[in-house]
């Protein structure tokens, strides 16, 4: 029922004004996708999706997914991103996150001998057609909430 949770963002005023939708997440939260609607007010003033509202539709979700994948142990924030705009968003834009098993693993692993993990992905949003419009290189901090001193006994 946690990834009903993500469609409730769809009536946080950011998202709606933006005109971004979380458009799926599956069941297992291992899977989602964000569309970015091509309305009046979204577009600039050249006719393009604002790059603002690009970014603002891959924001949340790793980390979201993330904090829901790996439970209270741990601590997620969203540390940085950077956006490379490759051609015009003159249609609607989809964006898609996809986390595996063995990326959970890895993280859990890592934070057994570090005392963090700066887990990173990259996102493309993509048009109606297909065509990666711009790339979004995603950095999320992923720590242990509890002391290292307590890892180690």
């Amino acid at each position: 029922m946690k990834h009903f949770l993500f469609y409730v963002w769809n009536l946080w005023p950011p998202f709606m004004g933006a005109g971004i939708t979380i458009h799926f997440v599956s069941k297992d939260m291992l899977f989602a996708r964000t569309r970015l609607k091509s309305r009046f007010w979204t577009r600039n003033l050249v006719g393009t999706q604002f790059g603002g509202s690009i970014y603002a539709m891959t924001d949340p979700i790793y980390m979201a997914m993330l904090v829901n994948k790996l439970g209270p142990d741990y601590v997620v924030w969203d540390k940085s991103s950077t956006v490379r705009f490759r051609k015009p968003g003159r249609t609607d834009l989809w964006a898609e996150f996809q986390l595996s098993l063995s990326d959970i693993e890895d993280i859990k692993n890592e934070l057994k001998t570090s005392e963090k993990v700066d887990w990173e992905r990259d996102v493309l949003v993509k048009n109606s057609n297909g065509e990666t419009v711009a790339e979004v290189h995603k950095v999320i901090h992923v720590s242990n909430r509890r002391p290292k001193a307590t890892l180690e006994t």
